[in-house]
């Protein structure tokens, strides 16, 4: 990172002008044996893409509330950086009754449709596929993202001491997620090329840091498992040593 990098959104940017070719996040889903990396440039155009669709089409504004219903996916980490991107706090497992707007994956819909504003559903299916049937009342995110401009840029500034993530119960501001995630890189041991491999769920800062942030602040990729329980131990050796695992969080 940079001294100047005070917010999620400035991370990635930093990791953008520093090495846009090398992995950020590679992901496995071991229900469905779904395989996919994303660079940094292509992490960062799909955050663009996610975060012109949230200010445009959507309408969110900063300080709105977005309820935050999905796993530990590539997708969901998106969403992350792009709520960060527009100013938009991501509220973790947050209630979509309380909330300015909702993102769902298919396992939460009905619980989703308690938010009185904005409904956007992922169908969580491989390369980013979408629902065969649109769920009624939400927007598709696989059809409504696609054709959304490359480049974000937001309509107000998003400040370091603007809320900017809802999670374990408490608010933190971009700057405090900035930090948290440092600190939690220091004591983990990452540093630039590090490759962490995760298999904790994104319902708490523990899944969030470990599966996201702490390795993007420390200028490392992370390797983000879902169902990793299905994976025997042989297997998961192979994939620590394909993947040039350095650090582990399972």
């Amino acid at each position: 990172m940079n001294t100047t990098d005070r917010t999620p959104a400035d991370l990635l940017r930093s990791a953008l002008a520093a090495d846009p070719a090398r992995p950020l996040v590679t992901f496995y889903d071991d229900a469905t044996g779904e395989r996919v990396e994303l660079s940094v440039a292509t992490f960062a155009n799909w955050v663009a893409k996610t975060a012109n669709y949230l200010q445009g089409d959507l309408a969110a504004e900063p300080g709105d509330r977005l309820a935050l219903l999905l796993p530990a996916h590539w997708q969901t980490a998106v969403w992350l950086l792009a709520c960060s991107s527009v100013g938009v706090v991501a509220d973790v497992g947050g209630d979509p009754a309380a909330a300015d707007t909702v993102v769902s994956g298919p396992d939460t819909l009905e619980e989703a449709r308690a938010c009185p504003g904005e409904r956007v559903a992922l169908a969580l299916r491989p390369l980013g596929g979408r629902f065969p049937q649109p769920p009624q009342g939400f927007a598709d995110y696989a059809v409504e993202v696609p054709s959304q401009g490359d480049r974000f840029a937001p309509y107000t500034p998003v400040a370091p001491q603007d809320p900017a993530l809802a999670v374990d119960g408490r608010e933190l501001t971009g700057a405090e997620v900035v930090a948290a995630a440092l600190a939690d890189a220091a004591e983990r041991g990452l540093s630039e090329g590090s490759r962490l491999l995760s298999g904790l769920p994104y319902d708490g800062w523990a899944g969030l840091s470990a599966g996201l942030l702490a390795p993007l602040a420390a200028g490392g990729s992370v390797v983000l498992c879902r169902n990793l329980d299905r994976l025997d131990a042989d297997g998961l050796n192979r994939r620590e040593e394909s993947e040039r695992v350095t650090h582990r969080a399972v």
